[in-house]
C-alpha cells in the first residue's frame, strides 16, 4: 500500500508545527477564544485564562512556556 497518497501531513516547521494543520489549528483555538490579540493588527497572541483551562484538558502543559511581554 502506497501511504503516500493516503495519509494527512502534519508539518513541523523549525521547531513547531506548520502546513495547514498549524494554521487550522490556530484559527480554531482563536475562535474558540483559547487564544487571542489584543487588537487585530498584533502581530503576536496570548492564550487566555478559558485556553489555560481548555488546553490542561488537553494535557499541554503550559508551564513550560516563558511568559513575556507582548
Amino acid at each position: 500500500m502506497d501511504t503516500k497518497n493516503t495519509i494527512k501531513p502534519a508539518k513541523k516547521c523549525y521547531s513547531h508545527i506548520g502546513g495547514k494543520l498549524g494554521e487550522l489549528l490556530l484559527e480554531t483555538f482563536a475562535e474558540k477564544n483559547w487564544i487571542a490579540k489584543n487588537a487585530p493588527s498584533d502581530k503576536h497572541f496570548y492564550i487566555t485564562e478559558l485556553g489555560e483551562k481548555e488546553f490542561a484538558k488537553l494535557g499541554v502543559d503550559l508551564s513550560k512556556i516563558k511568559s513575556e511581554t507582548i
